[in-house]
């Protein structure tokens, strides 16, 4: 685990620190508590029942149902007009829980396999500190979002500000957190500009007349048409975007035909696309369309393309980086603190909240070769890694207070 620590603030980081690991005990079993009853997108009522009822307790302002399920809390100090915000995912995955630990889910086919349980405790641990010792001069709004792992464009981030998120609660700068297994416990990541990739979907249907199998040479086929697709779009990458540029088109769905003897009316194919800027964005669809309705024609078929985009990539503000890293910085040894770590081609919903306000998303190690939190996001076998409550409700504290002096 990792010690906090730091010369220059010692009383500040040592009464921050006495004051957390105080109520640490209370948080761990309101972690729990939440893991044993995960809510899928949407739906995540009990939980901002009670994220709300405490944060009302602790003298936040609590608005209720913003984009569905979300809630905001704002505490105000002083008489700064900044304002800082900090946002916690709360949903859950429909996945059939494996752990076999005291507090494993106990709704069936759902569990909090991605950390989002823990995620919103540490919030609610950092606006008790916040909220008790009252060192910082200006407004605070906590954003607790809804249905972060639905993959589309109707998530909880773009839910919650079509509904007006910061034009009710505007921010000078937001920050989020998310757990990351493979990384030591504690250790947090930072990234300037493109962390996460956006994430598109395609569904391209070849279409035709259908025929007998054994009379190949009356119908067009378009399982053969497909075949042929599925190495031509192979070449997007390869060959379109720039090999200084990242991209990723992955086929992770193929369906076609009912029986051996007969040549199917269609076949589908269903794509997952990535990257991490507009223009590749633009390049990759438009190619991809094109390939399509190229190959199905040479083929005698037409070809119907349906393109999804998702979410957008996630760019960190360069400004509101450096700041969030130099707090790190101040709290962490410099082992615990990697400046600028590898992007990934995962996508993340906050990128909604990044594109209409500076910010900045980092990442929090969950551990590395520690039985208990060994398995992968959105594995069945997936824990959260408690002694990351302290570590991150003691950042969270840390950057708020700072931002707000």
């Amino acid at each position: 685990m990792i010690t906090l620590i730091n010369d220059k603030e010692i009383t500040f980081m040592n009464d921050l620190q006495a004051f957390l690991q105080q109520e640490i005990a209370t948080f761990i079993h309101l972690r729990h508590d939440i893991h044993q009853h995960p809510e899928l997108a949407f739906n995540e009522y009990r939980t901002s029942d009670l994220v709300a009822k405490l944060l009302t307790e602790w003298g936040y302002t609590v608005e209720r149902n913003i984009g569905g399920t979300g809630l905001v809390a704002q505490l105000k100090q002083g008489e700064s007009s900044r304002t800082i915000g900090i946002r916690a995912d709360m949903d859950a995955l429909p996945i059939e829980e494996e752990t076999n630990i005291d507090y494993c889910s106990v709704e069936k086919g759902k569990m909090h396999a991605c950390g989002h349980d823990g995620h919103t405790v540490i919030l609610l641990a950092a606006a008790k500190a916040l909220a008790t010792r009252r060192r910082f001069n200006g407004t605070v709004n906590l954003i607790f979002q809804p249905a972060e792992e639905v993959g589309v464009a109707h998530c909880g981030a773009a839910q919650m500000i079509e509904d007006g998120l910061f034009a009710k609660y505007p921010c000078d700068a937001i920050y989020g957190m998310h757990n990351m297994p493979g990384y030591p416990q504690g250790q947090l990541h930072f990234f300037d500009g493109a962390m996460m990739a956006s994430s598109d979907k395609a569904t391209i249907t070849l279409h035709g007349p259908g025929g007998h199998g054994a009379q190949p040479q009356k119908t067009p086929d378009p399982i053969v048409a497909t075949a042929s697709l599925v190495m031509a779009l192979q070449t997007v990458v390869a060959r379109n975007v720039s090999p200084l540029d990242s991209a990723v088109v992955t086929i992770g769905m193929m369906q076609a035909g009912t029986a051996n003897n007969i040549i199917p009316q269609q076949a589908q194919l269903v794509l997952s696309i990535r990257c991490f800027k507009p223009d590749v964005r633009d390049l990759l669809q438009k190619r991809i369309v094109e390939l399509a309705q190229a190959q199905a024609q040479s083929f005698g078929l037409t070809a119907e393309v349906v393109y999804e985009r998702g979410y957008p990539p996630l760019y960190n503000t360069l400004k509101e980086t450096d700041f969030a890293r130099k707090i790190a910085k101040q709290i962490l040894p410099p082992e615990a603190v990697v400046e600028n770590t590898i992007p990934m081609t995962g996508s993340e919903d906050f990128a909604y909240m990044l594109e209409q306000c500076p910010g900045s998303y980092l990442f929090i190690g969950n551990g590395v070769n520690e039985p208990a939190y060994s398995h992968s996001l959105h594995n069945p076998g997936y824990n959260f890694n408690d002694k990351n409550i302290l570590v991150g409700a003691m950042y969270w504290t840390a950057l708020a207070e700072n931002f707000l002096q």
